[in-house]
């Protein structure tokens, strides 16, 4: 399969797709990398929290 950073993480089925899936409205992505879209929602939960501790200062 060629590496074109069409990668996308599922949110209704909780898992990596490459290329066409489920609708990009349950996908977060694209990602460059099958491992970068493993780490969607790890990467999403250090944002999130970078975004709070800046609301705090």
């Amino acid at each position: 399969m060629k590496d074109d950073g069409d990668w996308w993480f599922c949110l209704k089925h909780m898992k990596v797709e490459h290329g066409a899936g489920c609708a990009n409205k349950d996908r977060m992505g694209p990602y460059a990398s099958e491992s970068d879209a493993a780490g969607a929602l790890e990467l999403a939960r250090r944002r999130n929290e970078a975004w709070n501790n800046q609301d705090d200062d």
